[in-house]
């Protein structure tokens, strides 16, 4: 059984990770495949420590794994932590549906009560 505070820390470390751009542009990397440490930072300007510590706060949070394949340490996308997100916010869309929807009714009887006012007049 998941504990609340151990899914309260993931959510955490997963948002916070997905905060800096150039993590996000990592993981977009990934999407395609594994890709070793020197693919990933390819398109940065950055030092490979950089990217290094950026590969760490990934890893941390369970966005991606590292394997070894001979002197290889091949990153991999791990989407666990992301679907575990995503269902934390898909609690907010639907309520924002659903809020939406209310106020979209509304407007809609408020447009029509003008109408008939326009009418009678």
């Amino acid at each position: 059984m998941v504990k609340l505070k151990d899914t309260e820390e993931t959510l955490n470390a997963t948002f916070q990770a997905l905060a800096d751009p150039t993590r996000r542009k990592i993981l977009m990397q990934l999407v395609s495949g594994e890709a070793t440490v020197l693919q990933l930072a390819e398109p940065f300007e950055m030092s490979l420590p950089g990217i290094s510590k950026h590969l760490k706060v990934l890893e941390k949070a369970g966005l991606i794994e590292k394997t070894k394949t001979a002197q290889f340490r091949p990153c991999r996308l791990k989407v666990e932590a992301l679907q575990e997100a995503n269902q934390w916010l898909e609690q907010y869309k639907q309520l924002w549906e659903e809020r939406f929807d209310r106020l979209d009714a509304y407007l809609t009887g408020l447009q029509k009560q003008q109408q008939e006012k326009t009418n009678n007049v």
